[in-house]
């Protein structure tokens, strides 16, 4: 079609396919990834102006897999889309957690990530498409995204790296895991895998980076051919003078209240260190309201939980790097039903 441009790259043998100008064409940003015969189709949308009277950026990701997708309809009585699976709302938390910190700090305009599984070949899972499929469209838009990323799934048949296995060849895997990262950094992963040992699980890693590298120059390659410059976005560092001010008041009983073991002390002791803090900063700067205040204390506790790992080698509530909270379960908790439990870490 006219106006269509396509781009691909071979991962693992398989070409992995970004299309872009036929759909959704308002959008800020519409591509369709494909792997084999699966393929997802990702819009993301954006507000002009920043939402009022918040500190959070507000990011919706939503997925949704289409019966159509496989050449079917919903059975039964109700023969619509229902709800969101539990599938398809951990899908979408899988495509919001690596590209939610990618946005710079202060960015409070509505941002709406929206992916469709529509074609699937039924072989493998497409929640790694759905990640890629959500960098790209965000890469190629205007919204300040300080991406792209690249998403695969690795696995391990017979001692040899699989990316992007089958259903066929996870089931006889040693390990299953979901890897994103940017340029040269690790962004995150999940999965599960029969105790393989940690030169293993590096070596996974690794493997999986080599594929994510690819589908990142793919993204640049196709903004680059779609006539938009690179993006150039940096966060804005919190005022030095108003950061030093802190670390002097309260750096020292923030970094100790940090690794106070119980979890209501922990948080009463921070509470009370951010009012006062609150309260100095008022009195020197009047004009720092409260959600300028709110961002200055996130950045000192970050710093300081970071400080405490980095230094003492200790984490939030005192714990050592490789020390794990007291685990605790019971059974028969109820004497009517069968196979009551409770399980509680810490």
């Amino acid at each position: 079609m006219q106006g269509t441009k396509q781009f691909k790259v071979d991962i693992a043998g398989t070409d992995l396919v970004i299309e872009t100008g036929l759909l959704a064409q308002q959008a800020a940003g519409a591509v369709t990834v494909s792997y084999g015969d699966t393929t997802v189709f990702t819009a993301v949308t954006n507000t002009d102006t920043p939402r009022e009277g918040i500190d959070f950026f507000p990011l919706q990701c939503e997925y949704r897999e289409k019966f159509y997708a496989a050449g079917k309809f919903p059975g039964g009585f109700f023969k619509r889309e229902a709800r969101p699976t539990s599938k398809e709302i951990l899908t979408a938390r899988m495509c919001d957690r690596p590209i939610r910190p990618l946005f710079p700090e202060g960015y409070y305009n509505d941002v709406q990530v929206n992916s469709t599984l529509i074609q699937s070949d039924c072989t493998r899972e497409a929640d790694f498409l759905a990640v890629n499929a959500a960098s790209a469209a965000l890469h190629i838009s205007e919204i300040p995204f300080m991406g792209p990323i690249g998403c695969v799934r690795i696995g391990r048949v017979d001692g040899q790296w699989i990316i992007n296995p089958t259903h066929e060849q996870k089931a006889k895997s040693d390990i299953d895991l979901l890897y994103a990262g940017l340029r040269g950094k690790f962004l995150m992963m999940e999965g599960s895998a029969s105790e393989i040992s940690d030169e293993d699980f590096i070596a996974a890693l690794k493997r999986a980076h080599e594929e994510v590298e690819k589908i990142i120059d793919l993204q640049i390659e196709m903004r680059r051919a779609l006539g938009k410059p690179d993006k150039v976005i940096k966060d804005v560092p919190q005022p030095a003078d108003k950061m030093d001010f802190m670390r002097k008041e309260g750096g020292e009983a923030l970094a100790a209240a940090l690794l106070i073991k119980g979890k209501l002390e922990r948080q009463g002791k921070v509470s009370a260190i951010k009012e006062d803090l609150l309260k100095k900063v008022a009195e020197k700067w009047p004009e720092v309201d409260a959600v300028g205040f709110v961002h200055l204390f996130d950045a000192l506790e970050i710093e300081t939980v970071r400080k405490n790992v980095l230094e003492k080698g200790l984490r939030i509530d005192g714990r050592a790097q490789h020390e794990i909270r007291p685990l605790s379960a019971q059974v028969g908790v109820l004497p009517r039903l069968h196979g009551s439990a409770i399980f509680s870490r810490g």
